[in-house]
């Protein structure tokens, strides 16, 4: 071959190589690297505690049965920024110390931070409380086991993060966010009646057989169940539904349940074969189910399946909207709530301190100081927000009043917001100012925020649902 022929062949066999290679090139650019891809990953597990376990932080009977079983669940959203973990357990709720070793754990395991973490409860009073911090105090005042026992929580936290990290290799894309909401009748009604003075006239718990309360009005009430889910083209893959109210239909008998919303979650889930349902309890600290349930035990299938139809119908209305990873953010504040000005530091140790006084005024008295010392020491709580496309979702403390969550709705008119509660619960009920004026049981000793708590929390609404700062 002559030496002029060398470089032309070069030339012809580089350039057809470029044409083997450049649509492999081209396509492995376009590619999504496995962190910028959106995926989710979920998981859950049956936390139904032992026969003899107390209930409601040991302020009612032990269990004596299980009537129904309790799960953990949870998801993981990975792929936008940190991961972002969102914890739903059956218990009554995970309280100060409870959060801070939750979140703890879940974000060593899960490589992430403890603002990234979201743990709330369902507040089913015939389930576990757990408040670590509290409970040390117990213990150090000769009352150990009466609020929770170490072994059923340490196996719940081991079992619940190892079931985390196995999701995460099950983890799947997600390309949609499905929004939708259905209306609950016959479930909700507020539990403060107010007499011609504006002041709290009636106290209309979970159940009542008072006739001038079921004659009540509902009052105000946020109707809607809503379902956030989440899916892979056609595919869903988790079900996030939030609704506003006490679960309760009957309890203190013994007898451990996940109630209401636990037994609407499953019906639910049983229309949707192999998707996951994760529930979440609204701003349902002034909501009960009183006026439509008077404690009988037939009571609790009835209401259960309302808050399934009203989940249905959310489901059948569903709108579906593509989203990637840049449709993603999570916002966080610190919050330090104003205190309560009925916490006396004196009081509530001698209280703690006296072995003649009732267990139950013991406990309490355990749990008040604790918040008290963690405030007074400017321990704050983390309010977050997540946006994923059209929809928002806001996670707050406490047995947080409906009036919070109606008002984050107005601020973001063209979102899907909705609203998780009883996050931590060390500050007890969470009213409104004017709600501290009218009385009722809400605003009395459960309460350990300042009526000026309004204030506080509307400003952090206002910076992570409406973006003013």
């Amino acid at each position: 071959m002559s030496p002029l022929h060398v470089p032309r062949l070069i030339v012809v066999c580089l350039f057809a190589l470029l044409i083997l290679v450049a649509p492999v090139a081209a396509g492995d650019s376009a590619k999504q690297t496995p962190q910028q891809t959106l995926q989710v990953a979920s998981f859950a597990i049956d936390i139904t505690p032992p026969i003899g376990h107390p209930l409601c932080y040991g302020h009612i009977s032990p269990a004596k049965k299980v009537v129904d079983p309790l799960s953990a669940r949870g998801m993981i959203l990975l792929g936008a920024d940190k991961p972002i973990v969102l914890l739903a357990l059956d218990w009554v709720g995970a309280n100060n110390g409870a959060q801070d070793e939750w979140k703890k754990q879940l974000s060593a395991a899960l490589g992430t931070t403890p603002d990234h973490c979201a743990v709330h409860c369902l507040h089913q009073h015939d389930a576990p409380g757990v408040d670590i911090s509290a409970n040390q105090r117990l213990k150090e005042n000769g009352l150990d086991g009466v609020m929770y026992q170490e072994a059923y929580l340490q196996d719940v936290m081991q079992r619940t993060i190892e079931a985390a990290q196995q999701s995460l290799k099950q983890a799947r894309p997600v390309t949609h966010v499905g929004t939708g909401k259905g209306k609950v009748k016959q479930f909700a009604s507020n539990r403060r009646i107010l007499g011609p003075d504006g002041n709290v006239k009636i106290v209309r718990f979970s159940s009542s057989r008072n006739k001038a309360a079921i004659a009540a009005p509902e009052g105000t009430i946020d109707p809607f169940v809503r379902l956030l889910s989440l899916w892979n083209g056609d595919e869903p893959l988790v079900v996030l539904s939030y609704y506003a109210t006490h679960p309760q239909s009957y309890y203190g008998r013994g007898g451990i349940s996940c109630d209401t919303v636990g037994l609407a979650r499953g019906l639910n889930e049983k229309q949707l074969p192999g998707v996951l349902q994760i529930h979440f309890d609204g701003a349902g600290g002034n909501i009960g189910a009183g006026k439509y349930n008077n404690g009988d035990p037939e009571n609790r299938p009835l209401l259960a399946q309302r808050l399934a139809d009203g989940m249905q119908q959310a489901w059948l209305t569903t709108k579906k909207t593509p989203v990637t990873a840049k449709d993603v953010s999570w916002k966080v504040k610190p919050v330090l709530l104003p205190l309560r000005d009925i916490l006396d530091e004196e009081k509530l140790t001698a209280i703690l301190k006296d072995p003649k006084a009732r267990v139950t005024e013991r406990i309490r008295a355990a749990r008040d100081l604790d918040y008290l010392k963690r405030t007074q020491a400017g321990t704050t709580i983390d309010i977050t927000r997540l946006k994923i496309g059209p929809a928002q979702v806001i996670h707050m403390p406490g047995e947080l009043f409906v009036e919070y969550q109606l008002a984050a709705q107005k601020m973001a008119l063209d979102d899907f917001v909705c609203m998780a509660a009883y996050g931590d619960q060390g500050p007890g009920y969470i009213g409104t100012t004017i709600a501290y004026e009218q009385g009722g049981y809400e605003t009395g000793r459960v309460s350990r925020t300042a009526p000026e708590v309004e204030g506080t929390l509307m400003q952090t609404l206002k910076e992570l649902v409406a973006g003013q700062e």
